[in-house]
């Protein structure tokens, strides 16, 4: 018997009564009540997810449960891969949350409030829901259940700062425009499938006309591409992610957002079962721009979260560029490419969730502490949070995507796939995937600049204020929650080749048969159709042999040949240095901005306020220089004000009158019958 349906039946009874404890239990014990059943959820859904990556399937259909579709859910590996990814990122997020709700300063309200405590165990269970839905309507549902789920816990601290509202607002219009993308094309999809079920979708695939395949394949990326942060419908992830709480923050974008992933691969490998190349070099250019865009405007920011945010922009471009890879490769008929990407693009998003769900859950501890997200006034903080310091540390080694960080072997494998993907014929690849490989290591690099900014910054330097000065280390539950994460990303960097043969299943599931990408066991990663191999533990045991040499042996002679004197390092006169003339986070980031102004596009304000009885003495010289998001900038401000003009000029046709709304309704009704009619 499969313990899929049992681990999700428990993972639906904890969620529920994770529920029923955050509306009805007292104020004390209701964090940890909501967290111990939230957690659980989050383990059942693991405890599920392995076991379809281990080879066990299940179904069921539940034809009460919605009127005329009812629900259908099937489990196989691919959707075991995010089952398992969204139920260990739950676990160690609501252990971390206890002790995040329980610090929080506006008891009773925000994170700490019954309506958002008795809503993030539904959240959870989402999460965990939507990869096992195999009908479009329960799809549908519980996307939406996720979405608004998410959307109340963006705005659960709307009472105390505007900007949460704005948030909310922004979040809701582009998750629903999402909504629609996905409706308009499924839809399509369905109807000319002649069923809603994958089962029927998958069969009806292959007769449709090319149109309506392409129709459907570029409504539902660019649906599911919003909600994995994709360029240029990003607008809500750098807004949404830093206003919500942080352990709501780490859900979203270390689960939620690889359901956009998700969507895109099951509907384009699964469903559709593939497509022609311009599909997946669309793919490509999106996720090449994500990366590069993303990670641009993180090496520009100053608040933590934002730059935290704008980080999964990157990484989820990163993702794209895989899948699209994989696409890409199979389209040339060049399976066992197509598999590799595919695979190294599925073990970027677990590592990515490994690693992204540790550095929010930092932030949000620096954020407890110091009731700042600011770099430019924080400092200091490694020796007043030495804990949050290393485990925010060891979150910014994966990110970077250098060895020991779990980020590395998942980079290495993706631009494996690309380099020998040269050897593909076509003038497409061989202008497309250098470019990939241009914008993976230029992402990189920028990756390395900005978390060594925000290390730098933030924890090493010196205070710059005092609340960063005053600043405590976290409570337990909080460390145990990031420690759990932590423990997940060490296990992803020493020993990636336990999730080999579970990649494979999954890479399978979504279509690419008949190759295996990894094999090697749980020391060594050996790609089966390239000449490559890579042991990621001897790798780490180098290093650090090499590190501790380095760094051991000069003290060593040094301490042999004289002894240690202690004396005042010469200043020049100037006198003992200040946190003034630290590097901020601004500051440390002005040189890259000047090498990319032509895409950043600052802007900068200079007020210049003359003496009153001279206009020739300057009394005071007020500089300002803001970098805005360009796209945002660019794109959705002046689809706003035409919206807004629109909205201004229908309200002139509201005159009051009846009979004027009575013609308007039928000259409607008669273009509506012409159309239909020129259209039969």
């Amino acid at each position: 018997m499969s313990a899929i349906g049992p681990a999700l039946g428990a993972a639906s009874a904890l969620a529920g009564a994770g529920a029923a404890a955050g509306m009805l239990a007292p104020g004390r014990g209701r964090a940890a009540a909501v967290g111990a059943c939230t957690a659980g959820a989050g383990g059942a859904g693991l405890v599920a997810g392995v076991a379809a990556l281990s080879g066990a399937r299940w179904s069921m259909d539940l034809p009460g449960v919605l009127p005329l579709a009812g629900v259908r859910l099937a489990v196989d590996p691919l959707s075991g891969l995010f089952m398992a990814v969204a139920g260990a990122v739950v676990a160690g997020v609501a252990v971390y949350g206890i002790g995040y709700t329980r610090c929080d300063e506006h008891e009773g309200h925000g994170a700490s409030s019954r309506g958002a405590q008795a809503v993030l165990p539904l959240f959870a269970l989402t999460l965990v829901l939507v990869p096992a839905a195999a009908s479009v309507s329960a799809f549908l549902v519980l996307w939406e259940a996720m979405a608004l789920a998410s959307l109340l816990l963006v705005l659960a601290e709307h009472r105390e700062r505007a900007e949460v509202r704005r948030a909310g607002l922004w979040y809701a219009v582009m998750t629903h425009l999402g909504l629609v993308l996905l409706l308009v094309g499924l839809a399509l999809f369905a109807a000319q499938a002649g069923g809603q079920s994958f089962a029927a979708l998958r069969a009806g695939a292959a007769g449709m006309p090319p149109w309506v395949r392409a129709v459907v394949f570029v409504t539902v990326a660019a649906g599911f591409a919003s909600k994995a942060g994709g360029v240029p419908l990003h607008a809500w992830l750098p807004r949404a992610h830093p206003e919500a709480p942080s352990h709501v923050s780490a859900l979203m974008s270390a689960a939620m957002v690889n359901l956009g992933i998700y969507g895109i691969v099951r509907v384009g490998f699964d469903l559709l079962g593939g497509g022609p190349m311009w599909w997946w070099l669309g793919l490509i250019a999106v996720g090449a721009a994500s990366a590069v865009y993303g990670i641009l405007q993180a090496a520009m920011a100053s608040d933590l979260k934002r730059l935290l945010a704008y980080s999964t922009s990157e990484n989820m471009g990163l993702v794209l560029v895989g899948v699209g890879a994989a696409g890409l490769f199979a389209a040339v008929g060049n399976g066992p490419l197509a598999a590799l990407a595919l695979v190294a693009a599925l073990l970027h998003v677990v590592n990515h969730a490994a690693f992204k769900a540790l550095l929010f859950c930092a932030a949000g501890s620096v954020l407890r502490a110091t009731g700042l997200r600011d770099l430019d006034l924080l400092g200091g903080l490694r020796a007043r949070m030495p804990l949050t310091a290393g485990l925010f540390a060891l979150g910014a080694l994966g990110a970077v995507a250098l060895p020991p960080g779990n980020g590395f072997i998942s980079e290495w494998l993706l631009l494996q796939s690309l380099i020998h993907g040269l050897v593909v014929p076509g003038v497409a690849t061989a202008i497309v995937l250098p470019l990939a490989v241009a914008a993976i290591a230029l992402s990189a690099g920028l990756a390395a600049a900005v978390f060594v900014k925000a290390l730098g910054v933030g924890f090493f330097a010196r205070p710059r204020g005092k609340q960063a000065d005053k600043a405590a280390e976290s409570p337990p539950a909080m460390l145990a929650g990031m420690g759990l994460l932590a423990a997940c990303c060490a296990g992803l960097a020493l020993v990636p080749g336990v999730l080999g043969s579970g990649l494979d299943r999954a890479a399978a599931a979504a279509g690419l048969t008949g190759a295996k990408a990894l094999s090697g066991g749980s020391l060594q990663v050996r790609l089966q159709q390239v000449p490559a191999s890579l042991a990621p533990l001897w790798v780490v045991i180098a290093l650090t042999t090499a590190l501790a040499v380095g760094a051991g042996l000069p003290r060593l002679i040094g301490r042999r040949r004289r002894r240690r004197r202690n004396a005042r390092l010469w200043d020049c006169g100037g006198g003992a240095p200040t946190p003034r003339m630290a590097y901020t986070a601004t500051s440390f980031a002005e040189p890259l901005q000047r090498v990319f102004d032509d895409v950043l596009a600052p802007e900068q304000d200079v007020d210049v306020t003359p003496v009153r009885e001279s206009a020739y003495l300057v009394e005071r010289v007020h500089y300002q220089r803001r970098v805005p998001d360009r796209i945002e900038h660019r794109l959705y401000e002046p689809v706003l004000a035409a919206l807004a003009r629109l909205g201004g000029a229908a309200r002139r046709l509201s005159g009051g009158s009846v009979h004027l709304y009575l013609g308007y309704g039928f000259f409607g009704l008669v273009a509506l019958l012409l159309v239909l009619a020129v259209g039969w």
